[in-house]
C-alpha cells in the first residue's frame, strides 16, 4: 500500500500531522490537499486515532474503491503490527473484517450511506474521513452531504476531507470559510513523457505489449501499465506471456484476494524486473514499489447510468486530464521516471472528471433522501446538487415502483425494501419475490443483472441455467447471489425458471411490452421497441423489454422475457382496474373514448365509450390542440401581433401571446369555449381574435387601438390596414395616395414608424422604407421615370410634394 517498506519519518505527511491534529482539535471540520506520495491515506487515520476527541471511539475512512480499501486497512494494520480486523479493519459490500476491538473502519462508499441510514447519529463514531474526495463519486457527495446534517445535532463529529487535488473554494463555500485548510507536497520526481499511439488497426494488447519491450528496454526499474479493466488486463498478461515469457507479470484489480493484491505492491523477492497491470486503482491511493515505468492506456471505467437497461453500469470512456496527470506522477514516487502515454500528443482530454451526481441515475439517491426523512434536497448541503429534472425522473420512477407515495414518502413496501444493498428496481424484485415463491431465482437474477459481465448475457435464461448448474465456473456471481439469498432467509437454488418474466416485470414495470405485429412491440411506458422476426420471442403476446439499443422510448430490444398476459393485473393490480380514456383520432378525425384495462399503454381490453364526459373531452381537445398547434386565423394574428408590439415597447402589463405561452396557458383563455365541442373542425371555426381580446384586462384593451390601431388614415382620405405580423408594422398603400407626406403617422405614443411598403398602380412594391422624406428626394425621381410611360393614366408629378395625393386616375378632358 502507500509508501509500504519506506520509515514513517520519510513522508511528507510526517511534517503536517501535528496540524492537522490542531486543526481538528479546534475546529469540527477541515480539509487537507496532499500530493500524490505524501502518505496521507495511512498516516493521517492512524495519527487522528490516538487525537483526545477520538479516544475511546472509532473513525470511518471512506475509500471510493475496493482494493485501495483493502491495501489502506492491510498496509495500517501491518504498521501497528497487527492484522486486519483488530485495531484497523474495512467494510465493504458482501465482505467485513471488522472486531470488536476494531477503532479504525475503511469502508467503501455505499457502506457509509447505509451506517449513516442505520443510525443518523453514527453513536461511537468521533469522526469521518473522505479518501480521494475529487473523483466525485454520487456515493461521497452523499455521503458528505449526511454527515454535515448529522453534525447539525451532533458537534462532536470531525469532517476531514482529503485528496491530492481538491476544489478548495467550491468545499469551504459550503463546509465554512474558517474550515482550515492544510497543504502537503508531495514526493515527485521528474519524470518523462512520451506518446505511443497506436495505429488504426493495431491490436490493443499487443500494442501495449510493443510499448512495455519497449520501456524496459530503453529505461531501469519496473512498470506499472494502467487499463480500464480486468479483461484488458487479462489479454494483455496473455499477450506478455506469449512475447516475453521470461518478465515477472502480476496483476492488480479488486478481483483478487487481498494477499495476492499486496503481493502485486512489493518488489520481486528474487529482484526480477516486474510488469504490473493494474486497473485505475493505481491511479491514486497505492505507490508500486519499484516503478518508474508508467504505460497509461488512456482509458477508465466509470458508473454511467444507461436508460435503455434502467440501471448504472460501468462504461470505458477516455480518461481526463487531472487523471492522466496523477497516473504520470506514478513513475515519479521513488526516483525519476517515464510515462509512456498510449495516444496522440494533440489528443484533447477534458480538464477534470464531471461529478457523477451530474451524469448519474438518481434513483438510489431519490431513494436514499426518503429514507433519511426528507421531500426537499435543498435541506441537506451539497456540493454540486443533485439536477433536479433528473431527480424528479427518479422520484416518477420510485413511485411507480411502490417505494415512494405521490409526498415523496417511503410506503410500506419502500421501507421494506430499505434491506436490500442493491438498486430499488431489484430492491423491489427481492421484496416481492416471494409472492412468486422465486426467491432463489430472483437472488441469482439480482446478481446477474448487477454483475460486471450483465450486458454480454443476452439470453438471461441460459445464462442462470448456467450458473445455477455451475456456480463455481463465476465465483463472483455465486458469492453474491449467496450473500442475497441469506439475507432472504432461502437457499441458493432455482427450481423452475418460469417466474423469469414476472420477476423482471416487478422491476421494470414501464418495460413490459405488447404485440403491435411480429417483431414490433408497444412499451407500457411509451414508444415502440423491435425485435428480429425470427427472434424467439418475436410473437410473444408480452414481454419485459429489459433493455434496448437507445432511450427507453424506442429501438432495437437487446435482451427480453416473455410474460404471460393473464399475470400482469396479479403483478400491477392497477392493470386490472378500468379507466376512461379519451384521445384524438387524426384518421377518424374527431375524438375516440373507450374504456380501458391494462398497464400504461399496454392495453389488455378495450371497451367502446358512447357518452363522452364533459371535461374529458375537453382534456383531449386541448391535449390534441398542444400536439397539433394553435389554428389561428388572420384576425387573431393580427390581434397578436399587435399586441406583441406593444409588449416589446412598453413590457408589462402586456400579455405574451406567443405560441408557447398560449399552448402553456391553452386551459385558461380557450377552455371555456369549448363546451359541447368534440371536433376539432369546429375548434378551428371559433373567433379566436374575439376570444383573446375578451381574455384582455380592460384597461389595455382600451388603449389597444389608440396605440396599435388596426388602420391609418392616408393623405388620399383613405383609411389603410396595418400588418401586424412582422417585427415592425407594415403599412402598404399605393404611392399616389402619399403625396404631401413628409412622414407617416408614428404608433405606440410616438415610438414606433410603420415600415411603408410604397406601391405601383398594379399594387407590387416600388419602394420599402421607414423614411419617406428621403425616398421622395431620392428614389422617387427614378421611380417616376420607370413607372409613367407604363402607368400614363396614373399622376406623376415632378414635385410629390406639393401633389395631391389620390386613389384615382387622372381626371379625363
Amino acid at each position: 500500500m502507500n509508501d509500504e517498506g519506506a520509515s514513517p519519518t520519510a513522508l511528507p505527511i510526517e511534517a503536517r500531522l501535528a496540524e492537522i491534529r490542531q486543526a481538528l482539535a479546534s475546529h469540527a471540520r477541515a480539509l487537507l490537499v496532499a500530493e500524490p506520495g505524501a502518505g496521507k491515506t495511512t498516516r493521517v487515520p492512524l495519527a487522528l486515532l490516538e487525537a483526545e476527541w477520538c479516544r475511546g471511539r472509532r473513525l470511518l475512512l471512506l475509500e471510493p474503491r475496493r482494493v485501495a480499501a483493502r491495501l489502506a486497512a492491510g498496509h495500517m494494520a501491518d504498521l501497528l503490527g497487527e492484522t486486519v480486523g483488530e485495531t484497523v479493519g474495512y467494510r465493504m459490500r458482501g465482505e467485513s473484517r471488522v472486531g470488536p476491538a476494531t477503532r479504525l473502519e475503511v469502508v467503501t462508499q455505499g457502506v457509509l450511506t447505509r451506517m449513516f441510514q442505520d443510525d443518523p447519529l453514527l453513536e461511537g463514531v468521533a469522526g469521518v474521513i473522505f479518501d480521494e474526495f475529487h473523483e466525485r463519486s454520487l456515493e461521497a457527495d452523499l455521503g458528505l452531504a449526511l454527515a454535515l446534517d448529522t453534525q447539525s445535532v451532533r458537534d462532536d463529529l470531525r469532517l476531514l476531507v482529503m485528496s491530492a487535488t481538491l476544489d478548495v473554494a467550491s468545499l469551504t463555500a459550503v463546509l465554512g470559510e474558517a474550515t482550515p485548510v492544510i497543504d502537503c507536497p508531495g514526493r515527485q520526481f521528474p519524470v518523462e513523457t512520451r506518446y505511443r499511439p497506436p495505429r488504426a488497426r493495431d491490436d490493443a494488447a499487443r500494442h501495449q505489449a510493443a510499448v512495455v519491450a519497449e520501456a524496459l528496454a530503453a529505461d531501469d526499474g519496473d512498470a506499472l501499465v494502467i487499463l480500464p479493466g480486468v479483461g484488458e488486463i487479462r489479454r494483455l498478461a496473455r499477450e506478455l506471456s506469449t512475447r516475453a515469457p521470461h518478465l515477472t507479470v502480476m496483476e492488480l484489480h479488486g478481483r483478487l484476494p487481498l494477499a495476492t493484491q499486496r503481493r502485486a505492491l512489493r518488489p520481486d523477492p528474487q529482484g526480477r524486473r516486474r510488469v504490473v497491470l493494474a486497473t485505475a486503482i493505481a491511479e491514486s491511493s497505492v505507490t508500486v514499489d519499484g516503478v518508474r515505468l508508467v504505460i497509461d492506456a488512456g482509458r477508465e471505467r466509470l458508473p454511467v447510468f444507461r436508460p435503455r437497461t434502467g440501471l448504472t453500469r460501468l462504461e470505458t470512456r477516455r480518461v481526463n486530464r487531472a487523471s492522466a496527470d496523477q497516473r504520470r506522477g506514478r513513475a515519479g514516487r521513488q526516483g525519476p521516471g517515464v510515462c509512456y502515454r498510449l495516444w496522440a500528443e494533440e489528443q484533447p482530454l477534458a480538464p477534470d472528471r464531471e461529478p457523477e451526481i451530474r451524469q448519474a441515475d438518481l434513483a438510489p439517491l431519490a431513494f436514499e433522501l426518503a429514507r433519511w426523512g426528507i421531500a426537499d434536497p435543498a435541506a441537506l448541503t451539497w456540493i454540486t446538487p443533485p439536477p433536479a429534472g433528473a431527480l424528479s425522473a427518479g422520484r416518477e420512477l420510485l413511485i411507480r415502483l411502490g417505494l415512494l407515495d405521490d409526498g415523496y414518502r417511503l410506503t410500506a413496501l419502500g421501507r421494506a425494501c430499505a434491506r436490500w444493498p442493491t438498486h430499488p428496481r431489484l430492491a423491489v424484485m427481492l421484496e416481492r419475490a416471494g409472492e412468486l415463491e422465486a426467491q432463489g431465482l430472483a437472488c441469482g437474477l439480482a446478481a446477474l443483472l448487477e454483475g460486471r459481465d450483465a450486458d454480454d448475457e443476452r439470453d438471461l435464461a441460459a445464462a442462470l441455467e448456467r450458473r445455477f448448474a455451475a456456480p463455481r465456473e463465476d465465483r463472483a456471481w455465486q458469492r453474491d447471489a449467496r450473500r442475497l439469498a441469506s439475507r432472504m432467509g432461502c437457499r441458493l437454488e432455482a427450481p423452475s425458471l418460469a417466474p423469469l418474466g414476472e420477476l423482471l416485470a416487478l422491476a421494470w414495470p414501464e418495460r413490459i411490452a405488447q404485440r403491435l405485429a411480429p417483431g414490433r412491440f408497444r412499451l407500457a411506458g411509451g414508444g415502440q421497441a423491435t425485435l428480429p422476426d425470427d427472434h424467439p420471442l418475436a410473437h410473444a403476446g408480452l414481454l419485459v423489454a429489459v433493455a434496448l439499443d437507445g432511450e427507453a422510448g424506442g429501438g432495437r430490444i437487446f435482451r427480453a422475457a416473455a410474460l404471460d398476459t393473464e399475470r400482469l393485473p396479479a403483478l400491477h393490480p392497477e392493470a386490472g382496474e378500468w379507466r376512461e380514456h379519451l384521445e384524438w383520432s387524426d384518421e377518424a378525425g374527431r375524438l375516440v373514448g373507450e374504456r380501458r384495462r391494462g398497464l400504461g399503454a399496454v392495453v389488455l381490453e378495450r371497451r367502446p365509450l358512447h357518452d363522452l364526459p364533459p371535461e374529458a373531452v375537453r382534456r383531449a381537445l386541448l391535449a390534441a390542440l398542444r400536439r397539433r398547434g394553435l389554428p389561428l386565423d388572420e384576425a387573431a394574428e393580427q390581434l397578436r401581433g399587435r399586441v406583441a408590439l406593444l409588449r416589446r415597447e412598453l413590457g408589462e402589463p402586456w400579455p405574451d401571446w406567443s405560441d408557447a405561452a398560449l399552448l402553456d396557458d391553452l386551459e385558461a383563455w380557450l377552455g371555456p369555449y369549448l363546451d359541447g365541442l368534440t371536433r376539432l373542425e369546429a375548434v378551428e371555426r371559433l373567433p379566436f381574435a374575439r376570444i383573446l381580446l375578451d381574455h384582455l384586462d380592460w384597461p389595455l384593451r382600451s388603449r389597444l387601438d389608440e396605440l396599435a390601431p388596426t388602420h391609418l388614415a392616408v393623405p388620399s382620405g383613405s383609411r389603410v390596414r396595418l400588418d401586424y405580423r412582422g417585427e415592425l408594422p407594415v403599412l402598404a398603400v399605393k404611392l399616389q395616395e402619399v403625396f404631401g407626406w413628409r412622414e407617416a403617422p408614428r404608433l405606440v405614443g410616438g415610438r414606433v414608424a410603420p415600415l411603408l411598403h410604397l406601391l405601383s398602380p398594379a399594387r407590387r412594391p416600388l419602394q420599402v422604407t421607414a423614411d419617406l422624406a428621403s425616398f421622395w428626394a431620392n428614389g422617387y425621381p427614378e421611380v417616376r421615370k420607370d413607372m409613367r410611360g407604363r402607368y400614363p393614366k396614373h399622376p406623376w408629378p415632378e414635385d410629390p410634394w406639393s401633389a395631391e395625393a389620390t386613389a384615382r386616375t387622372k381626371p379625363r378632358f
